[in-house]
């Protein structure tokens, strides 16, 4: 039997009905972006990969308990998962998260930009490395933020539920990391115009 393009929750349901092709069809759909959310957060490939197969088997487990309500969409609830695994590696081994790029993923692709030529791209390609360094300088808690609300996508109401905060604190954060790359990028003078 073919599988037909089914959304996240159809896949689910086929899958609780003993189709485990579409479990994996569900894992190829979103492992990347999941793997990626980990990776910039504890920066570490092996790590990454392991973690990655922990969140698997929380959400396999979950779902075969019947415990996955249907409420939100199903990668803003694995990517929740991913996180808080994140956060409970970094309190076990009472490290802090920094955030880096990788060859795949680069965080401010999310700023959808239009094609262009090579020399546009190379002057685009050079800003977000500055912009990446800047934001990797930035206090943990507001790096947090930034990560949050631009690669995973998600609102402040959710970034405040998810590193339980008020929506004002996780709000407050992203000002103050906007202010602070702002005042690093005239402290040292970055140039981060596109010419």
């Amino acid at each position: 039997m073919q599988l037909q393009p089914l959304n996240d929750q159809q896949l689910i349901v086929h899958y609780l009905g003993g189709d485990e092709r579409a479990f994996e069809e569900l894992l190829n759909r979103h492992k990347e972006r999941i793997y990626t959310q980990i990776y910039l957060f504890v920066k570490d490939t092996a790590l990454a990969e392991d973690i990655f197969q922990d969140v698997f088997i929380k959400i396999i487990d979950t779902l075969r308990k019947g415990k996955y309500n249907h409420e939100g969409k199903f990668v803003q609830w694995a990517m929740r998962i991913a996180y808080n695994m994140c956060v409970d590696h970094f309190r076990r081994n009472k490290r802090r998260p920094t955030v880096a790029p990788t060859e795949s993923f680069d965080i401010f692709e999310v700023l959808h930009m239009t094609d262009d030529d090579a020399e546009t791209n190379i002057i685009k390609s050079e800003t977000h490395q500055k912009i990446r360094q800047l934001v990797d300088q930035l206090p943990p808690e507001q790096r947090e933020v930034v990560v949050l609300r631009h690669y995973a996508d998600m609102s402040f109401k959710e970034i405040a539920k998810l590193t339980r905060v008020s929506i004002n604190t996780a709000l407050g954060r992203m000002r103050y990391a906007l202010i602070n790359i702002r005042k690093m990028v005239e402290e040292k003078q970055i140039s981060l115009q596109e010419s």
